[in-house]
C-alpha cells in the first residue's frame, strides 16, 4: 500500500473513531426515541419534519460545498496565500447564509404546500398532516446552523484536521436525546419537544468547530467579498454536484412519499432500518471518502496519477473490507439486532418484524452504497463532477421504477429493496467508466473476491446464531476476530494494515500514560 493510501487509512481511522462515538451515541438516541415516540403518528411527522432540513443540508453542505470547497480552497491557499485563502472561506460563509436564510424564509410561508408535496399521502389524516407541517416550521432553521457546519468542515479537512466535524454530530445526538426526555418526562409532546431539540443541536454543533478552527489559525473577522474568484469558481463546481445531491436526496425523498401511501409506521420502519445500515457507512463509508477527497485532489493537481492509482484503490479495498462483512452481519442478525435496540414501550413485536425486513432489504446495497462513496470523490478530484451526476439520474429513474413495482407486493421493504439495487447499479457504472478513464480498474477483483468468501462465512455464521439468546451478542467479537484472522492468512493488505494503525494507536495511547 502507497504512502498516500496509508495517509488516507490513518485520517480515514480519526474520522471512524470520531464518528463511531456519535453513532454509538445514536443509537442510544434512537432506542430514548423509540421508547418515548414509538412508530406512530407523531414519530412519522417528526421524521418526515426533520428529514427536509437534512435534505438541504446534504444538498448544500458536505453532499456538494465541501467536495467543491476543499480543492479551490486548497489551491488558493498554495497559489495566493494563507489570507486569501481565508479571505475566501469568509466569503463563502456570506454566500451561504444569504442564500439559506432566503429559503428558511420561504419554507416558513409556504410549509403547507411543501410537506403536501414531501408527503402527500398524510393529507389523508388531517391532524397528521398539521402536525407536519408545524414540526417542518419548527425544524427547518437547523439548515442555517448546519450548512455552517459543512463549511467549517472544508476549511478543517482541508487543513488535514477530521476531528471536529466528525465529532459534531454528537452534540446534535445529545440535544435529541435531551429532548426526547425531557418531553417524556414532563408529559410534552414529544415530537415538537424534539423539534425545538433540532435547533439546539444545530447551534451547538456550529459552536463546537469554532475553538478547532481558532487553532489552526483560521479566523471569522477579516476581509471578504461579494466578488471572490475563488467563491465563483467553487459556485461554478458546485453546481453539477448540487444537482448531483439533489438527484441522491431525490431517491430518499421519494421513498418517503411512496411510504406515506403504504400503512402508518410505514415511514419509521425505513426510517430505524435505515439508522443500522447508516451506522457502517458513517463509521466507515464516509469517513474512507471524506478522508481521500483532499488527498486524491492534491495528488491529481500534480499530476501524480500513478500515486492518485494506487491510493483510490487502497481506499476503495478499505472500504469493502469492512462494509462487506458489515452487510453480512446486519442479513444475519436483522431481528435479534432490532429487537435488542427497539422493542420497548411503544415499538411493538410487529414493529421490530416490519423493520428487520426492511433491514435486510437496505443492507444488501450497503456494500455499494459505501463503494460509490470514494469512487465519486475520485472523480471529484479529477474535476469531472458531471459523469456521477448523470449516473445518478440513471440510477434515480431505476430506483422509482423499481420502488412503484415492489411496493405492490413487498409494501416497505419493496421501497428498500429498489435502493439496493439502484446503488447496485450505481456503483457498477462508476466503477466501469472510471476504470476505462484510467486504463486501470479501482478495485482489486482478488481482494474482493476473497472478502466476499470471508463475509460469506461470517454472514453464514451470524444467521446460524441468530437465535441463541443471548449468546449471538456475545459472539460478534469472535466473528469480527475470526474474519480479521482469516484474512491475515489470505494475506490482505486491509487486514494488515488495520491491524497496524490499531497497534500504533495503543502504543500511542501507552507513552503518553507514560
Amino acid at each position: 500500500m502507497s504512502e498516500h493510501g496509508k495517509s488516507i487509512v490513518k485520517n480515514a481511522a480519526v474520522v471512524a473513531g470520531a464518528t463511531l462515538l456519535s453513532r454509538v451515541l445514536g443509537f442510544v438516541r434512537d432506542v430514548i426515541v423509540a421508547f418515548a415516540l414509538g412508530a406512530g403518528m407523531f414519530a412519522d411527522a417528526f421524521f418526515v419534519a426533520f428529514r427536509i432540513p437534512n435534505l438541504l443540508r446534504r444538498l448544500f453542505g458536505e453532499g456538494s460545498l465541501t467536495m467543491a470547497f476543499i480543492p479551490v480552497y486548497s489551491r488558493v491557499m498554495e497559489e495566493e496565500g494563507e489570507e486569501a485563502a481565508q479571505t475566501m472561506a469568509r466569503s463563502a460563509m456570506v454566500w451561504l447564509g444569504v442564500i439559506l436564510v432566503g429559503i428558511t424564509v420561504l419554507a416558513e410561508l409556504l410549509a403547507g404546500p411543501f410537506t403536501m408535496a414531501i408527503a402527500p399521502g398524510f393529507t389523508k389524516n388531517i391532524e397528521q398532516f398539521n402536525v407536519t407541517v408545524d414540526l417542518v416550521r419548527i425544524c427547518f432553521p437547523y439548515v442555517i446552523f448546519i450548512c455552517g457546519v459543512a463549511l467549517c468542515m472544508g476549511i478543517l479537512n482541508a487543513r488535514d484536521h477530521f476531528l471536529a466535524p466528525a465529532l459534531a454530530p454528537t452534540v446534535l445526538n445529545v440535544a435529541l436525546i435531551g429532548s426526547a426526555l425531557v418531553g417524556h418526562f414532563f408529559g410534552l409532546n414529544v415530537a415538537y419537544s424534539m423539534a425545538y431539540g433540532v435547533l439546539i443541536g444545530g447551534a451547538g454543533q456550529w459552536l463546537l468547530q469554532q475553538p478547532f478552527l481558532a487553532s489552526v489559525g483560521f479566523s471569522w473577522r477579516g476581509a471578504w467579498s461579494w466578488k471572490n474568484r475563488g467563491v465563483a469558481r467553487m459556485g461554478l463546481l458546485m453546481l453539477p454536484t448540487v444537482f448531483g445531491a439533489a438527484v441522491y436526496q431525490l431517491n430518499i425523498l421519494l421513498g418517503t412519499l411512496l411510504a406515506s401511501y403504504l400503512p402508518v409506521g410505514s415511514v419509521s420502519y425505513l426510517y430505524y432500518a435505515d439508522r443500522l445500515v447508516q451506522f457502517p457507512l458513517g463509521v466507515f463509508g464516509i469517513a474512507v471518502s471524506t478522508a481521500a477527497l483532499p488527498s486524491l485532489a492534491r495528488l491529481a493537481a500534480k499530476g501524480e496519477m500513478q500515486e492518485y492509482d494506487k491510493a483510490l484503490s487502497a481506499a476503495l479495498g478499505l472500504t469493502l473490507f469492512i462494509a462487506l462483512p458489515a452487510a453480512a452481519g446486519l442479513i444475519g442478525l436483522s431481528e435479534p439486532v432490532i429487537s435488542l435496540l427497539f422493542e420497548r414501550g411503544a415499538f411493538t413485536p410487529e414493529a421490530v418484524d416490519a423493520t428487520a425486513r426492511a433491514l435486510v432489504a437496505y443492507s444488501v446495497g450497503l456494500p455499494f452504497i459505501a463503494l460509490s462513496r470514494p469512487l465519486v470523490a475520485g472523480f471529484y478530484a479529477l474535476e469531472d463532477t458531471k459523469t456521477p451526476v448523470k449516473i445518478a439520474v440513471v440510477c434515480l429513474a431505476v430506483n422509482i421504477g423499481l420502488g412503484l413495482w415492489l411496493m405492490q407486493s413487498m409494501a416497505h421493504v419493496g421501497l428498500a429493496l429498489a435502493v439496493s439495487v439502484s446503488s447496485a447499479l450505481n456503483f457498477v457504472c462508476l466503477h466501469v467508466l472510471l476504470a476505462r478513464r484510467r486504463g486501470t480498474s479501482p478495485v482489486s477483483m482478488v481482494s474482493a473476491a476473497k472478502t466476499l468468501l470471508l463475509s460469506l462465512c461470517v454472514g453464514g455464521g451470524a444467521y446460524v446464531t441468530a437465535s441463541w439468546h443471548p449468546w449471538w451478542l456475545l459472539l460478534i467479537p469472535v466473528w469480527v476476530v475470526a474474519y480479521v484472522g482469516m484474512a491475515f492468512v489470505l494475506r490482505m493488505d486491509e487486514a494488515r494494515m488495520v491491524v497496524e494503525l490499531i497497534q500504533s494507536r495503543v502504543r500511542r495511547k501507552k507513552a503518553g500514560q507514560g
